[in-house]
């Protein structure tokens, strides 16, 4: 689910950066080179291009907030999966440990250098 709303989230960014460079501004700016869309799709283009960047302003902040709740509840931090340590003390008998035998005898510096 938070994968198909971050897709359209992309989406809708990409179509609002275009919807808003193609609006006319005061300076002229970027808008200057989109003034055969007006010739071509009639002189209500400045209109429409408002209706569709207001619209997908509504669904940018939808997508905002239906990310942010979904991601909320799933945030949590590792720690709370794993048991309390304080509330299972775990007890060592020292003793019992060093009196058991070794597993194995290593010795050392056993090798008698025959060479000399």
């Amino acid at each position: 689910m938070i994968t198909f709303i971050t897709v359209i989230h992309v989406i809708t960014c990409v179509l609002l950066i275009a919807s808003i460079l193609m609006q006319s501004g005061k300076g002229g700016g970027l808008a200057q080179g989109f003034d055969s869309a007006e010739n071509l799709l009639g002189a209500q283009t400045n209109q429409f291009i408002l209706k569709v960047t207001t619209t997908l302003c509504v669904i940018f902040l939808a997508t905002c907030i239906a990310t942010a709740l979904l991601t909320s509840k799933k945030q949590r931090s590792l720690l709370d999966a794993m048991p309390d340590a304080r509330k299972a003390p775990v007890t060592v008998n020292v003793e019992k440990l060093f009196d058991q035998a070794p597993a194995q005898t290593i010795v050392i510096n056993a090798a008698t250098n025959s060479a000399e």
